[in-house]
């Protein structure tokens, strides 16, 4: 089970980012998470949305460079621990997780869900359900 990121390729300079979630904001996308990786000339914004579509138009419409892959949203349970358990079974399955960033949902505060991107999101889905770790699919975002 995957979902879509949406990465955004941006100008490292003052005002790009905002210029950015401004046109979010104008066309009412809400972000369910966010990361920023950056370089000394560019950066690079993650975002998971509910419609990614609809993201990818509105970006695309006013000029910015993105791309769309898929990357895991794993339930964590907000305790000690929780991010090493998950960890023990991807590294058991030898799986290799590039990156991973951090959102909490609205609904429940002692869940916390992690976007792991991983070299082999089906390795991966397969270890994590066999030791009843869940993960979220793209249509379940609205239900966080």
């Amino acid at each position: 089970m995957s979902i879509k990121q949406i990465s955004v390729f941006l100008e490292n300079k003052p005002g790009t980012l905002c210029a950015m979630t401004e046109v979010l904001a104008e066309h009412e996308i809400d972000m369910r998470a966010f990361t920023l990786a950056e370089t000394s000339d560019f950066g690079i914004a993650r975002i998971i949305v509910d419609d990614v579509y609809k993201t990818s138009v509105v970006l695309k419409e006013a000029g910015y460079i993105s791309s769309v892959s898929d990357v895991l949203c794993v339930v964590i349970p907000d305790e000690p621990g929780g991010l090493n358990r998950v960890l023990q079974v991807l590294s058991g399955a030898q799986v290799n997780v590039e990156y991973i960033y951090v959102f909490q949902g609205h609904k429940n505060a002692n869940t916390a869900y992690m976007i792991f991107k991983v070299a082999d999101s089906a390795a991966a889905s397969a270890a994590l359900s066999a030791k009843g770790i869940k993960t979220v699919e793209q249509g379940g975002l609205k239900k966080l």
